[in-house]
């Protein structure tokens, strides 16, 4: 018998803000906001859809050359294009309904920017970025960059109610491009007007849902709209869905890790210590440069 996980709070948008001048995002949540059953998420940043203007100028829009260890950024590019580039030789563009999965590790440098086609047609631009903890045995992994395509996305049909695309973890037997390095599910939901789905949730997962479009009831009870965050209770294994009309929704279970989180601005390690270590490293140079 499936037994619902019960919704802690449902968390609207808080202001937005720029990060460089590409990216104009709410915080949906950060590391220093303890009691939301985060773990092992961290941060996630969403820039709702805006409109940008053709840019001629030579100067590209978004975020320039910044240090990372012990964490991943996964980006999710729903409309727009964004071009990643690291000092570990990760580089790429992705479109519309692709990911950059990039794991910092034992660190790196990089920078994230509209892409040169996107700044020259301008259009529409909206996405998510998430960080996602690394286990403490990982946080020194050599870093690396998955690329990964929208075509390249298992895409699974809710029986008639609406798709599910499994970028990450596992969905009914369907497996997520993404390698991880602990145990994650990242769905990218579409539900039709009416449509509703009862999601199966390792009982053992932190759970959040973010509501990108459309309006969602939760458990027959909760109503979310656009721009809204839901925080759940532990324990349970399902959660249902039900779209008052087209709705596009983000899905984010994990496996707690249980390791103390110590971040400073862009690193994120388990004790001070480590921090102090990387703010010398970097200094030191041995993050790298990218080639540009």
């Amino acid at each position: 018998m499936s037994n619902q996980k019960q919704v802690a709070h449902i968390h609207p948008a808080p202001p937005k803000h720029w990060v460089g001048d590409g990216f104009y995002v709410s915080s949906m949540f950060n590391y220093s906001q303890t009691g939301r059953n985060l773990d092992p998420f961290l941060l996630m940043d969403y820039a709702s859809p805006q409109e940008f203007a053709p840019n001629f100028d030579r100067n590209l829009r978004g975020v320039g050359e910044h240090p990372h260890r012990g964490f991943e950024t996964v980006t999710i590019a729903y409309q727009g294009e964004i071009e990643h580039k690291d000092s570990y030789g990760g580089g790429g563009v992705i479109g519309t309904g692709g990911v950059q999965w990039m794991t910092a590790g034992s660190g790196l440098m990089h920078q994230e920017y509209h892409s040169e086609n996107f700044s020259k047609t301008g259009g529409m631009f909206e996405m998510v970025q998430l960080w996602v903890n690394l286990p403490a045995k990982d946080k020194m992994t050599a870093p690396k960059y998955q690329a990964i395509d929208s075509n390249d996305i298992p895409v699974v049909d809710l029986n008639g109610n609406g798709i599910a695309r499994i970028i990450a973890g596992d969905f009914d037997g369907t497996h997520g491009t993404a390698s991880t390095f602990s145990p994650i599910n990242l769905w990218d939901i579409r539900l039709n007007p009416g449509g509703e789905y009862s999601f199966t949730i390792p009982e053992t997962h932190n759970l959040l849902i973010l509501i990108l479009d459309g309006v969602a009831v939760v458990n027959d009870n909760k109503t979310a709209r656009p721009n809204e965050l839901i925080s759940f209770e532990k324990g349970g294994d399902t959660v249902k869905l039900t779209a008052n009309d087209d709705a596009k929704i983000l899905i984010l279970s994990g496996e707690p890790l249980n390791e103390p989180v110590v971040g400073y601005g862009p690193f994120v390690m388990n004790t001070m210590d480590e921090i102090n270590q990387a703010i010398s490293d970097v200094r030191a140079g041995k993050f790298g440069q990218i080639v540009q």
